[in-house]
C-alpha cells in the first residue's frame, strides 16, 4: 500500500528525479565486470517517503526490495550531494509562486505563562505560593 497517492508522489519523483545524476546500474569499479544491480533511486525515494509519512524506523520499512542500510546509505549520498537542499529551494520557489510568501508582512508574537489551578480538590491545600498571591 503506497504511503501516498501517486497524483502526489509523481510530481514530487519528476523534480526529484532531475536532481540525481546519472549512475550506472552495475559497478563499473568491480573487477568482474558485474555486480548486484543497483537499487532503483525510485524504490528508495518511495521508502523515504514512507518513513516520513509513517515516522517509522528504517529496520520497519526494509523489505525484499531494498536493506535498511540500502536506504540510510542511499539518504547520506543524496544529503552529501545536497539533492535535498535543492528540492527544498524547488519547493519554496513553487510555494512562492502558487500562494506567495511575503516575508517582510509576518509577525511572530509569542508569549508563555504559567496556568492558574483551576481545579481545587476538597481536602487538599492550596500552595503557599498561591496563599500569598
Amino acid at each position: 500500500m503506497p504511503a501516498l497517492p501517486s497524483w502526489l508522489t509523481e510530481p514530487l519523483w519528476d523534480q526529484f528525479a532531475v536532481l540525481l545524476p546519472e549512475r550506472p546500474e552495475y559497478h563499473p569499479d568491480h573487477p568482474l565486470g558485474c555486480h548486484r544491480r543497483r537499487i532503483s533511486d525510485r524504490i528508495i525515494f518511495d521508502k523515504m517517503l514512507q518513513l516520513l509519512c509513517f515516522g517509522c524506523s528504517y529496520e520497519a520499512i526494509a523489505d525484499t526490495t531494498c536493506s535498511a542500510a540500502t536506504i540510510r546509505s542511499r539518504r547520506d549520498e543524496w544529503i552529501r550531494l545536497g539533492v535535498f537542499a535543492r528540492l527544498k529551494q524547488i519547493a519554496l520557489d513553487a510555494y512562492d509562486r502558487i500562494v506567495g510568501l511575503v516575508l517582510d508582512q509576518i509577525a511572530v508574537d509569542g508569549s508563555i505563562t504559567k496556568a492558574p489551578g483551576a481545579v481545587r480538590w476538597p481536602g487538599v491545600p492550596r500552595s503557599t505560593a498561591a496563599n500569598r498571591a
